[in-house]
């Protein structure tokens, strides 16, 4: 294949009117202006439709003449809108080189030549020249095609040593000319070169010559302004300047997209615009544009596409509809106006398997042309917290979505509780329940609590914590309960099938018999639990009479008169109740009628005669015991002393242990003088504080501690036993009768547990009522303060409003809390606090946990507890490891240090007493600020006296450290804290020796 020509050009020359009027009628239509050899030529016209009107006959357009290799071919007319100078006349030679002889018209008069009408538009000379290919090229000549606006083509031959080619052009339009290199193989096959440029002209009606527009724009981009309109941009350039520019814009999605699944119909198809401004966008479609710019007729070359995509608006709407514990239904509806490719549903959720928060596809859904969609999403765990999103996807690559604010979230509801056993004895219900499978995490769950309902006559409810599945219910006997266990969770709960139980109803309590008569008696009782009726029997001893009460006692009836009984005669009674027709154990009471009325005056001399025997008789018998005794003891203390008793008179109080002294200096007069012996009685002077100020004391050295440990506790404790007993005596004659009084006595947890009333703590309330101060808690006074502890009880649900203000009113900034709400099935403390992080209001008093933190033997929470203005936070500790009435195991023990050294080091900031409770607040609350007050008193000294610390706690709160295992138990933890010290000390006796050799 030859190479193509090189510098192939164009150039236009026009032709002047006065030069076309002079010359019109002397020169022929085609003439050659060479030199030029034209070997071929063929002519092809491309009409779509009708053909044009062929020239009149003066024109050149109607001449078949085409010759190549000496052979004439007649295939088609000579296009009107141009004459080749280079084609000869009828008669001449192939290849000429003259000049075109003059022509006349047929049909012109012979009177003279035709002077033609200038016609609008003139004709100009195209003149086209090329080089011939570069070396080494054999070739044989020229192939020139001109095309006229897609219409007509003429293809020429020149040899190949023409380079220059002029025809004249005859009709306006727009051009395109091409120069291929052929060479001849043979008389058949001829190559052809590829055309190396194609040049494109434009002449219009005035004869104005537009040149080829050759540069493309560059820098073309697209800013997106809206979601349905662009603005497109490129660099402008000198061609391009006083150019107008063709914007192309076309839909790349719906290509991707099926005709029937299209939501877009403006730019499926490619639409131009010479606006720089795109409207009629879609949402999440994808669009290619390519910019051209435009002369006249005609059009440059493209720009290079750009790309760009509108983002989705995102769904709207979208609803979440629970269906059960495991799935929900997500509905939304997609915006009117859009396009994309799916919908993808994500869910965000804590997953226990992998222990980890995080986002999860769960469902691709293909886009449809509905405007609403749903999807059901399964096999979600109960009481968990979840958060759905759906986004729409777009068909553009890269892929886009919208959006996140696209979210919803929820919280499952909890499967229901299933009820594993029920028992019920000494009126208390036990109910235990499961959760789940084995495998149920709920520490990672939004489970808040369970709620425990007995439904009878009586509605009974409890609230219990999502960490234990026991609960001790006290109900009434006698009724029928529909128990059931509620899983609550933030925003919902599930209830587990109910479970019937009845009561056995229980007899009748305190059973008296009052106004007796000699025909009838009134019988009492106390009502217990629920009773529909009482029925009475009496029936008289010894006899098979039997008296029954005809019609029974209805619920609201206690009482009962049995009547038309026999005087003097003894009959055994019974009562039973009857609940729901089933009876209790009968209460039976043995009574007697009254005998017949003797004369009063016999029965007052009787009466009179007996007691003068028995009073004469128990003198006698004193008298004989007096005289034994005073003649024992005048042997044993001699007759020869005798001390005035006027010595011993004293004005004022007297001394303290001033028995001891009269005993030690009474003597008995040896003569039989009665009257003085029982004068001589010793006397027990009586002090309010004496008890309480009598202080036990037993200091021990630290060193010694060890020794003194398996001293005490030989002959299994013996002596531990025998300083125990001590501490009992402490605080006997204390008073505290503001814990006795009626309206108090509801606010004791246990009735022989009673604050004292000179340390009580007295609320400050409003309200004057007698009581109101009152709480079941007493001033401790510690190492640093003579009030830095409260021993209090734990909170009872009657008193918890009580206890949340003590806090609030102290300043108190730490709670410790040393019991469970239950243990072993009792309750030992209310549930005081809210089990979720929404405030909870206690009275005036809005409370608020803000965190919880769990570890293996305690729970750490913080409060917020706010008054009108008035804002505090609260330090809970829980330690949870400690028995009731006992002590935390020998292992434990350095587990309790841990526990009481990291309160003391939270306390150091705070401003109020340190709150601490148990469940009765004196055996593990005594123990507990037994130990933080030695570990103080060890980091200072080395000796230590816990009997004396014990005694003085004892005389500010009853029974503080109220088992002897739990002051033992403090010997053991302090022997524990001074063998730490003494290491410390080892350690740093070390560090300094090596200091000091270095």
């Amino acid at each position: 294949v030859p190479y193509p020509p090189r510098n192939i050009s164009v150039q236009i020359v026009p032709i002047n009117r006065n030069s076309w009027e002079e010359h019109s009628g002397n020169f022929a239509e085609e003439s050659f202006m060479g030199p030029q050899e034209i070997i071929r030529k063929e002519k092809v016209s491309r009409f779509s439709g009708n053909p044009p009107e062929i020239p009149a006959a003066n024109t050149s357009a109607a001449r078949p003449d085409y010759r190549y290799n000496n052979t004439e071919y007649e295939t088609s007319s000579q296009p009107y809108w141009w004459s080749n100078e280079a084609e000869s006349s009828e008669g001449e030679e192939e290849f000429v080189n003259a000049v075109s002889s003059d022509y006349e018209a047929n049909d012109v008069n012979t009177s003279g030549k035709l002077t033609p009408e200038a016609p609008s538009f003139l004709p100009v000379q195209m003149v086209l020249t090329w080089l011939p290919p570069k070396p080494p090229t054999a070739f044989d000549g020229f192939h020139i095609n001109i095309e006229r606006e897609e219409n007509s083509t003429e293809f020429l031959t020149v040899s190949e040593d023409t380079h220059k080619f002029v025809a004249e052009l005859k009709e306006p339009g727009k051009y395109k000319l091409s120069v291929t290199t052929f060479s001849s193989s043979g008389s058949c096959e001829v190559r052809g070169s590829q055309s190396a440029k194609t040049l494109s002209f434009y002449i219009s009606p005035s004869g104005e010559w537009i040149e080829e527009l050759t540069e493309k724009p560059q820098h073309v981009a697209v800013t997106v302004l809206s979601s349905t309109t662009a603005m497109t941009s490129w660099t402008a350039s000198q061609e391009s300047s006083g150019n107008s520019t063709i914007v192309s814009v076309v839909s790349l999605t719906c290509q991707k997209q099926k005709e029937s699944q299209r939501l877009e119909k403006h730019y499926c198809t490619e639409v131009n615009s010479s606006s720089s401004l795109i409207e009629h966008l879609v949402p999440g479609a994808q669009y290619q544009v390519v910019v051209y710019l435009r002369k006249g007729p005609l059009v440059g070359p493209p720009s290079d596409p750009v790309t760009f995509s509108i983002v989705p608006t995102g769904i709207k709407d979208l609803t979440l509809y629970p269906l059960g514990p495991t799935a929900v239904v997500l509905s939304w509806n997609r915006p009117f106006l859009g396009v994309f490719r799916k919908y993808v549903v994500e869910m965000f959720y804590f997953n226990p398997s992998t222990m980890t928060s995080e986002w999860t596809t769960y469902y691709e859904i293909a886009a449809t042309v509905s405007l609403t969609a749903s999807v059901k999403i399964g096999n979600l765990l109960p009481a968990w917290y979840y958060n759905f999103r759906v986004t729409m996807v777009t068909w553009g690559d890269p892929e886009l979505s919208c959006c996140d604010s696209s979210t919803i979230s929820f919280i499952t509801a909890p499967v229901a509780p299933e009820i594993t056993s029920i028992e019920y004895y000494n009126h208390l219900l036990y109910i235990t329940w499961t959760y789940g499978g084995d495998g149920t995490d709920l520490s990672h769950s939004r489970m808040l609590h369970w709620m425990v309902i007995a439904e009878g006559k009586k509605k009974i409810k409890k609230s219990v914590t999502r960490s234990v599945m026991t609960a001790v219910l006290s109900l009434p006997p006698g009724d029928i309960y529909n128990l059931s266990v509620t899983a609550c969770t933030e925003r919902g709960s599930n209830t587990s099938l109910p479970h019937l139980v009845k009561l056995e109803p229980a007899p009748p309590k305190s059973l008296f018999a009052v106004n007796k008569t000699q025909t009838s008696v009134t019988l009492l009782w106390v009502e217990e639990g629920v009773a529909d009726f009482f029925e009475v029997y009496c029936q008289q001893s010894g006899s098979g009479q039997e008296t029954k009460v005809q019609e029974p006692v209805t619920v609201s009836s206690h009482v009962v008169t049995i009547s038309s009984l026999t005087p003097a005669t003894s009959y055994n009674c019974s009562v039973t109740t009857f609940s729901h027709n089933s009876p209790s154990i009968p209460t039976f009471i043995a009574v007697s009628t009254m005998v017949t009325e003797m004369n009063p005056n016999v029965v007052v001399i009787s009466v009179l005669a007996i007691l003068s025997i028995l009073l004469i008789g128990l003198l006698l018998v004193t008298l004989i015991v007096l005289r034994r005794k005073h003649l024992q003891m005048a042997r044993e203390c001699g007759a020869g002393t005798f001390v005035n008793f006027a010595s011993l008179e004293r004005d004022g109080k007297l001394p303290y242990n001033w028995r001891r002294s009269v005993f030690a200096f009474l003597t008995l007069l040896p003569s039989c003088l009665w009257t003085d012996y029982l004068l001589a009685f010793y006397i027990n002077p009586w002090s309010k504080n004496g008890l309480k100020k009598r202080k036990l004391t037993n200091p021990v050295q630290l060193d010694d501690f060890d020794g003194y440990i398996k001293d005490m506790a030989k002959d299994s404790d013996y002596k531990f036993s025998l300083q125990f007993e001590e501490l009992k005596l402490i605080g006997l004659d204390i008073p505290h009768f503001a814990a006795d009084l009626p309206m108090n006595r509801c606010k004791n947890r246990y009735t022989n547990i009673l604050p004292y009333d000179f340390s009580r703590v007295r609320l400050v309330s409003m309200n004057e009522e007698e009581g109101s101060d009152y709480i079941n808690a007493n001033y401790i006074p510690g190492y640093n303060s003579p009030q830095e502890y409260i021993a209090t009880q734990g909170p009872l649900p009657e008193t918890r409003n009580d206890f949340w203000k003590m806090v609030l009113q102290q300043k108190s900034q730490i709670i410790v809390m040393l019991t469970q709400c239950n243990e072993k099935r009792r309750v030992k403390c209310d549930h005081y606090w809210p089990f979720t992080e929404d405030p909870v209001a206690y009275g005036d008093i809005t409370l608020e946990m803000l965190s919880e933190e769990e570890h293996t033997d305690w729970v750490y929470r913080n409060f917020r507890i706010s008054y009108a203005d008035e804002v505090q936070d609260v330090m809970h500790f829980n330690y949870t490891a400690w028995p009731d009435h006992g002590v935390p195991t020998a292992n434990a023990a350095e587990s309790i240090l841990q526990f009481v050294q990291m309160v003391r080091q939270k306390s150091a900031k705070s401003k109020g007493p340190m709150i601490i409770h148990c469940s009765a607040g004196v055996g593990r609350t005594g123990t507990f600020i037994a130990l933080d007050r030695l570990l103080q008193h060890i980091r200072d000294h080395e000796f230590v006296d816990i009997l004396g610390l014990v005694s003085d706690m004892r005389s500010y709160r009853m029974s503080m450290v109220q088992t002897e295992e739990q002051y033992i138990f403090i010997h053991q933890c302090v022997q524990l804290m001074w063998q730490k010290k003494k290491q410390q000390f080892c350690i740093s006796d070390v560090i300094y020796e090596n200091v000091s050799k270095s």
